[in-house]
């Protein structure tokens, strides 16, 4: 097949890159051709994008004009767009008559302010795309990360028509049930999303953690407001047990992270190490004895999550969104109610208390990841997904029924309900 990746970005820089640079490596390697239609570099890595993407197709004007010319220089059998907000270039794409696919990673689609969560009250936005967005969440004036002035404007219109050409698309791959609800809240077409969690390749098979009396608790993601890692100071000033807390990544709420964690009296237990490489990640799971998620805005599924089970660590995190998909409170870990900053400190307690419970609770969750999360599979899963929405363009059919079994590419394991 000839896939034509599409992506507002070109290069290393999150989750987001992340995944379409090792699908379309993979995806390489299995004898398909992968192209590019991009908007600008992220400095990051772009050596190793242009060996797997070996064309490429960058917007950088008229963004119609030159989604057709990719079009026709490339002749794809499907397009694949990952994020991409440029409603003229979707709007091309649409009126091309193209298999498409779209990967949703986040809310960004039917959020104006794309998190689903109120930055001042912090609850988690429950409500579809609406006028309510405009006059009750007021989510029209957004924060500009772009530089410049501080606020930007976000059109309700634009937002609506951004949602009714994605409702077009053949196929909407997300990567967890809540995802999946998300867009139904939305009115897409259940016939046309599957399930596609984001699989990291495997790490060391033979890692595993000592569970020392280090009591080590390990966290690693962006520090910023949604990740919660304010809550999980407050929760971790509630742990009776000795601890240490290892806290890495950065972000613009980190120094004010820093600042609570003195007055609340942690700063001899926790420690700021800001980024650090993934490889050097190991050496902290060596020694760690549970991982604690702390984010409260709802994660489209949490994939440091998937990483940390696979190195056979039980982990804690708040009922936020997708990561109830993988999380199963006592037997991989504890799903606590969200922003319960005691039920949260007693979940990391008992695994610190009762080392040989976190160990088979971090076995359990490696039987869950190995035999949900595999990367060979998700990779089927994909080439299947586009062989669907190929076959489904061509018989000019987009509201065939459902494949016998339905879309889901996850493989049955028996967990607690």
């Amino acid at each position: 097949m000839k896939i034509l990746y599409v992506h507002e970005r070109f290069g290393a820089l999150a989750g987001a890159e992340a995944n379409a640079f090792i699908t379309a490596q993979e995806l390489g390697g299995r004898g398909h051709h992968t192209g590019i239609l991009h908007g600008p570099g992220t400095g990051k890595n772009e050596d190793g994008w242009s060996r797997v993407f070996t064309e490429r197709f960058a917007l950088t004007g008229d963004s119609a004009a030159q989604t057709q010319a990719a079009l026709a220089a490339f002749q794809p059998d499907a397009v694949y767009v990952h994020k991409m907000a440029d409603l003229e270039a979707i709007q091309t794409l649409v009126n091309s008559g193209l298999p498409l696919v779209r990967m949703v990673h986040d809310h960004d689609i039917y959020c104006m302010r794309s998190y689903k969560y109120h930055y001042f009250s912090r609850k988690i936005c429950t409500r579809a795309a609406s006028l309510y967005c405009v006059f009750g969440c007021g989510a029209c004036v957004v924060k500009n990360n772009s530089g410049g002035f501080p606020l930007k404007w976000v059109s309700y219109r634009a937002k609506q028509r951004e949602i009714a050409l994605n409702r077009r698309f053949h196929r909407m791959a997300v990567v967890t049930e809540y995802m999946r609800d998300e867009l139904l809240h939305n009115c897409f077409d259940a016939e046309r999303i599957e399930i596609h969690a984001p699989v990291p390749r495997m790490g060391d098979p033979d890692l595993r953690s000592s569970f020392s009396d280090r009591n080590l608790i390990l966290y690693a993601g962006q520090i910023i407001r949604g990740k919660g890692v304010d809550v999980l100071l407050e929760s971790l000033a509630k742990v009776k047990s000795k601890f240490e807390c290892i806290i890495l990544g950065d972000g613009n709420h980190k120094s004010y992270c820093e600042e609570l964690s003195r007055k609340l009296g942690l700063e001899d237990r926790v420690h700021f190490k800001g980024f650090i490489p993934q490889e050097e990640l190991k050496a902290y799971y060596r020694e760690c004895s549970v991982v604690a998620l702390s984010s409260v805005w709802p994660e489209p599924i949490a994939t440091i999550g998937l990483e940390v089970m696979r190195y056979a660590l039980p982990v804690v995190a708040f009922d936020a969104g997708g990561i109830k998909d993988w999380l199963k409170d006592g037997f991989n870990g504890h799903l606590v109610p969200w922003m319960n900053r005691d039920a949260f400190a007693a979940g990391l307690d008992d695994l610190l208390q009762n080392k040989t419970r976190a160990k088979q609770l971090g076995e359990n969750g490696l039987q869950l990841v190995s035999a949900r999360y595999d990367f060979p599979a998700y990779i089927a899963g994909l080439e299947t997904m586009f062989e669907r929405a190929i076959g489904e363009s061509s018989r000019c059919a987009p509201h065939s029924p459902p494949l016998e079994g339905g879309y889901s590419s996850k493989p049955a394991i028996t967990v607690p309900a």
